[in-house]
């Protein structure tokens, strides 16, 4: 990896990914992510790929196997979230950079999509990464039982002629 921010940085698997590694990259708001009033409840991811420059935690994609139905037939996904940039050295093909590492990793987990959820204004980012957004209510579980997912739900292939197939959409856990 090359620890400065002219030059590309390698993004890596990370060993663990806490609240404080979090806070290194988007600071101690109450609502890094900026998703609170949805009022969703989300599942922890389980790998985690971060950039760091000069030492320094910068970025980092999160994924995780979720199971989901698609037309009532049963599938799992690669759940993909927690993307973070520290706004300090956004607009240098971080994200780019971390999205990618994920995404190689998750083409070895099974699933032949990966999903992620995000904020409008986030669309046209994940478009520039590849992502396809899925026109359709995507329902996902709450503690109090299935919800109409408020962000926009976006997919992406992780196998080559991977095509995400027709009828509702229902992620049987929480989101990632």
């Amino acid at each position: 990896m090359t620890d400065h921010v002219t030059g590309p940085a390698a993004a890596v698997r990370l060993a663990e990914y806490t609240r404080a590694d979090q806070d290194q990259i988007l600071g101690a708001g109450p609502d890094p992510f900026g998703v609170a009033d949805t009022g969703l409840t989300w599942l922890p991811k389980e790998e985690h790929f971060g950039i760091r420059l000069a030492g320094r935690l910068v970025a980092h994609t999160g994924l995780r196997r979720i199971p989901l139905t698609v037309g009532g037939a049963r599938t799992e996904a690669v759940g993909v979230g927690g993307v973070a940039v520290a706004p300090d050295v956004r607009g240098r093909g971080l994200a780019r950079a971390v999205v990618a590492a994920a995404l190689d990793h998750a083409r070895t987990m099974g699933p032949h999509h990966g999903l992620l959820f995000c904020r409008p204004p986030l669309v046209a980012l994940y478009e520039r990464l590849g992502w396809r957004t899925l026109d359709r209510e995507v329902y996902v579980e709450q503690p109090a039982g299935p919800v109409v997912m408020p962000l926009r739900t976006m997919w992406t292939p992780l196998r080559a002629g991977a095509e995400w197939a027709d009828g509702d959409v229902r992620l049987l856990s929480y989101p990632v």
